[in-house]
């Protein structure tokens, strides 16, 4: 298994105990997860980081290429390995007050809800760009 489905595995364990017990094989899905995990990251990675920019230094290449691959590992731990809010059956009631785990959970999705609101800005400013260099 590799290091996106020991994450999911965790994730599941932890946020989502009682849906995790539901899966009849977990070590061959989160493989299996893992797999699709890491082929998402490759893919979108090379989509964040865009075309070689003229004049791009070795280092500025070297950094673009890294963020674009932790751009993308947080998109797919958000997506594809955490359980979705629909998944999580063990609901607070509502006359108590959210445990510290359903309020990092809600923190974490505005973080990446504004992750992706300017990964979407970059890639129009980046469009842009190269639209008038043509």
């Amino acid at each position: 298994m590799n290091s996106y489905g020991k994450f999911a595995q965790n994730a599941w364990k932890t946020m989502s105990p009682s849906q995790y017990e539901l899966i009849v094989d977990p070590e061959a899905w989160f493989t299996s997860l893992g797999k699709e995990a890491e082929n998402s990251v490759d893919d979108l990675q090379v989509q964040i980081a865009g075309h070689d920019t003229p004049g791009e230094t070795y280092l500025e290449k070297v950094g673009r290429l890294n963020n674009a691959k932790m751009q993308a590992e947080e998109i797919v731990r958000a997506e594809m390995l955490t359980p979705q809010p629909g998944e999580l059956l063990e609901e607070e009631p509502e006359d108590e007050e959210p445990s510290s785990m359903s309020v990092a959970l809600e923190y974490m999705k505005e973080v990446n809800r504004q992750h992706r609101d300017d990964l979407e800005d970059l890639q129009q400013e980046e469009l842009e760009r190269e639209m008038k260099l043509l």
